[in-house]
This record gives structure tokens, C-alpha cells and sequence, in this order.
């Protein structure tokens, strides 16, 4: 029984060493001994793995959506009424009043029926597809019952909404001289930003309650508050923002439950407030010319590009060393400019010029003579027809003048006069 056990372990010993001998041996004559080419094998076996694809980033641009104007009030309470007898005449054909230049004191002492929330009314109407559109003096006011289908904008003046100095933002022409009261749409003489707002309430934190209410209309370029007397002048950036707050602050309340009086200011006789607005007209007629001109020519003038600045100075030397030409030498347009930049598109007028004066006019006359004749030789008739015409031209021979009459009375017909 005991040699019966020992067997079985003695060849599992034997057939584990055999095993370890050969795997030995596949191991020494398979794999290389030299430590770098069992580098290289190893790059090659795992370079010719395939990696797994990369996931792609996907960025997803989330568009909002214009969202359009929603009603200020419900159309089918809003009834239009008559406008308020402001003068003496009706206009039919305006609808309006006309022959008195003050509004009525009860109109001017009741609160106004709405106001309008930028924030909440804004949006897109029939307007946005149409340029050039009006904005709507009803949104202003806070009582648009239309929203979306109205036929003007609703939504706050921007800096490129410039319309015609006849007309306001709303479309409504402009007077030539401003009312009594300084009411009304405007004049068109003068560039008004600024308006005056009275009736205000007298507290510690004026300055604060008017520069948050009227900062609502636009970017306010100044205020100044007169506190004693409870009333602010308002200037904004641009006149389409002070005429869009005009309409919107007029008979309004701010936090104390008053009705505002809003005019237009009149003309600031500070010399230099007068310095400053001219100065503005200036940088923003310099502005305008600055968009339609190239960027390349703005940076020329302005003196912003270095590179500019030596390309002048060489193309305006002409050749001579040390000379550079002045403006008026250098941009100056005609047929006898130095610049050659000048003379495109006079050297053809020239050259005809002197064509003429040399006579090689009357050569080229000829030539459309020969041109006219080789048409009529191409013509609808024969050449035996056209002998005929002129054969049968009939030539009316012309009367003698009669002699000039003498005499003492040769001014007159006849002696008898």
C-alpha cells in the first residue's frame, strides 16, 4: 500500500521539472537576449494595437429666441379717444390742434394712465422687418394694445437709430421754433438732448430717485438737480433717447406719488456747456466719417499705423532725397497732380483735350463719315435706287435780294412814312 502512494508523487515531480526545461529552452531560442530588441518587439506588439476612438466634444450653442412684444393693455378696453384740445383750430386732416402753444393746466395735473416697462413690454414686432421703422409713441407711453403686430418698434433707441432732423424718433415733424412752453415735438433748428422735468418732490435723496427713474431711457450724460426748487435737467447721449423719455416721463410719478412736468430745456447759455456740445457734434461727425472711410485710410490719417507712416514719406519724396511732399501736394486730384494716384482717371480727359487742339478731331470726324457711308452702302436700297433719288433731287434756286433802298429816308419802306 505504501509503494502504491509514493508512485504518483514521484511523476508529477518528474513531468513539473520536464515542463519548466522546456519552457526554459522555447524561451531562450524564441525571445531575443539583447535588452534592445526586446524593447523594439515590445513597441512593435503594442503599436499594433488598435486605441479606442477619442470622444468627440461635442459644444452645443444654446440660441435664444427674440420673444416678441407683448400687449401693455387689453385691446378691448383700450378705446382711442379724441386728442386734448391743446389750441383753437382742429386739423382734420391731422387730427390734431393747432393755434395755441400752451397745454390745458387740468391735463397737464393728472397722473398718466401707464408707463411703460422696458423689461417686461420690450420685443420684436412687424417694425423689425422694415428698416428704417418709427418707434411706437404708444409703447412709450405704456398703453400699446397691439404687442407683436404692431407696425412700429418696442423696444429703447440705440446709438445707430438716427432718423431725419425734420422728424422725431416717433415720426413726427419737427417746427421750426420751439412752443412758449416748451412743449410739443421740437424744433429742427437746434440738436436738443436735454429736458427739463419740474414738480418733483423735495427729499434728502432727489439726486438718487431722478437718476434711477430717467437712467431707464438711455445712457444719461448728465444731471444736475436744482434740490431747493424740485427740479432736475437731464442730458442724454444721444436726442433720440431724450425725445423717447420725454414721451415716457410726461404727467408720470416717481416715488412720491407727483406729477412730473417734462419740457424741453432751453438753450444752456454757459459758455461752456456751449464749448462741450459743439465739441460733441464734432467727434461724432468725425465718428461717422471715420465708419465710412477704410480702416487702412483712418489709421493713415490718424497716425496709428507705423508702416503708413513710411510709405508716405517714400512715395511722397518723388525721387528726391530728403523732400516730402505737403498734403495738399500729396492728395491732390487732377490731371496736373504730381501724385500719380492723382492723375487716374484725368489722363483720358487730357489726351482728348489735346486731340482736339491739335485737329485729330476732324480725322476722326472723317472716319465716322467713311463709317456712315459703308452703312448706307449696307442699306435696305440698291445702289441703282440711291443713283436714282439723287439723279431726280430737284434744286430751288434761291431769289436775288432786292437792293437796299437810299435815300434821306432809308430807315423807313416807303417816303410816305
Amino acid at each position: 500500500m505504501a509503494e502504491v502512494d509514493v508512485q504518483p508523487d514521484v511523476q508529477v515531480d518528474v513531468e513539473a521539472d520536464i515542463q519548466a526545461d522546456v519552457q526554459a529552452d522555447v524561451q531562450a531560442h524564441i525571445l531575443p537576449s539583447n535588452d534592445e530588441e526586446s524593447q523594439d518587439l515590445a513597441l512593435a506588439t503594442t503599436s499594433t494595437e488598435v486605441a479606442a476612438p477619442a470622444e468627440k466634444k461635442v459644444k452645443k450653442i444654446i440660441r435664444r429666441k427674440r420673444r416678441p412684444a407683448r400687449p401693455q393693455v387689453d385691446p378691448a378696453v383700450f378705446a382711442s379717444e379724441p386728442p386734448p384740445q391743446t389750441g383753437t383750430i382742429f386739423n382734420i386732416w391731422y387730427a390734431k390742434w393747432s393755434g395755441g402753444d400752451r397745454q390745458d393746466a387740468y391735463m397737464s395735473k393728472t397722473q398718466a394712465k401707464g408707463r411703460c416697462n422696458i423689461a417686461k413690454d420690450s420685443g420684436y414686432t412687424r417694425a423689425d422687418r422694415v428698416p428704417g421703422s418709427f418707434f411706437c409713441i404708444w409703447f412709450a407711453r405704456g398703453l400699446c394694445p397691439r404687442g407683436q403686430d404692431c407696425e412700429y418698434l418696442h423696444r429703447l433707441p440705440g446709438v445707430y437709430d438716427v432718423f431725419s432732423p425734420n422728424v422725431d424718433c416717433f415720426g413726427r415733424d419737427k417746427f421750426s421754433d420751439y412752443r412758449d412752453d416748451m412743449g410739443g415735438v421740437g424744433s429742427f433748428m437746434r440738436r436738443n438732448r436735454t429736458i427739463y422735468v419740474g414738480r418733483i418732490h423735495v427729499t434728502d435723496d432727489i439726486e438718487e430717485i431722478v437718476s434711477r427713474h430717467f437712467a431707464e431711457w438711455g445712457q444719461v450724460e448728465r444731471i444736475r438737480v436744482l434740490n431747493t426748487r424740485g427740479v432736475a435737467f437731464i442730458t442724454y447721449t444721444t436726442e433720440t433717447n431724450a425725445e423717447f423719455a420725454k414721451e415716457a416721463m410726461a404727467h408720470q410719478a416717481l416715488d412720491n406719488n407727483e406729477t412730473l412736468n417734462v419740457r424741453w430745456a432751453t438753450a444752456d447759455p454757459n459758455p461752456l456747456a456751449q464749448k462741450r456740445e459743439a465739441r460733441l457734434i464734432e467727434e461724432q461727425a468725425a465718428d461717422a466719417i471715420r465708419r465710412a472711410l477704410p480702416a487702412e485710410f483712418v489709421a493713415e490719417i490718424e497716425g496709428k499705423d507705423p508702416e503708413a507712416r513710411k510709405r508716405r514719406k517714400i512715395e511722397s519724396s518723388y525721387g528726391l532725397e530728403g523732400y516730402e511732399a505737403p498734403d495738399e501736394v500729396h492728395f491732390a486730384r487732377g490731371a496736373n497732380a504730381v501724385n500719380p494716384r492723382g492723375r487716374e482717371g484725368y489722363d483720358l480727359e487730357y489726351e482728348q483735350r489735346l486731340m482736339l487742339e491739335a485737329g485729330e478731331g476732324q480725322a476722326g470726324g472723317e472716319a465716322w463719315s467713311e463709317q456712315q457711308t459703308a452703312a448706307e452702302e449696307n442699306g435696305i436700297f440698291s445702289s441703282n435706287t440711291l443713283a436714282a433719288l439723287n439723279a431726280a433731287r430737284v434744286s430751288v434756286a434761291s431769289k436775288p435780294k432786292a437792293a437796299a433802298p437810299s435815300g434821306p429816308l432809308v430807315s423807313y419802306d416807303s417816303d410816305s412814312d
